[in-house]
């Protein structure tokens, strides 16, 4: 129940909850997510090779359903509930798993302490030690383990 004394509708909060993470990978902030802006993302991580330029256009590829060559917000939706529920687009799952990837510096399934507080820092979020441990445990991670693709899902909905 909202203050107004409406109820928010599902979808309505499930926007909300994905918009923060498109406006992370919309570098530009143009309202759609570029090749460039990929490639801008991607290429603060040490892990990021020039490779990888395939890659994100594939990734675009698969997100752009209207074939415009950028993936706008309810592309960018769309991709991921369809990992959401299970589904697979052509051999690959959504950009967010990919993001994850990224972030997971050392490559061990989980997102840690540095690589957060990395990534957000690298974003433009000032954030204090003690942020990203909660953060963490709103993941449902430790702070000595971090926290799967799952548990970044949940810390990017609030």
């Amino acid at each position: 129940m909202c203050p107004t004394g409406t109820a928010l509708h599902p979808e309505t909060t499930k926007k909300s909850s994905l918009k923060s993470a498109f406006e992370v990978l919309d570098v530009d902030h143009d309202g759609k997510i570029s090749q460039e802006d990929l490639r801008t993302f991607y290429g603060e991580f040490p892990r990021a090779r020039a490779s990888d330029d395939d890659v994100i256009g594939s990734m675009i590829w698969l997100a752009d359903s209207n074939k415009d060559g950028y993936v706008e917000y309810h592309e960018f939706e769309k991709v991921l509930d369809s990992k959401k529920n299970g589904e697979e687009r052509n051999g690959r799952w959504g950009v967010m798993e990919d993001v994850f990837r990224v972030m997971d510096k050392d490559g061990d399934g989980k997102v840690g302490h540095d690589d957060l507080k990395s990534y957000l820092n690298w974003a433009g979020f000032e954030t204090s030690d003690d942020d990203i441990k909660a953060m963490i445990r709103l993941g449902g991670g430790d702070e000595n383990g971090g926290v799967t693709y799952e548990g970044l899902m949940k810390i990017l909905a609030v």
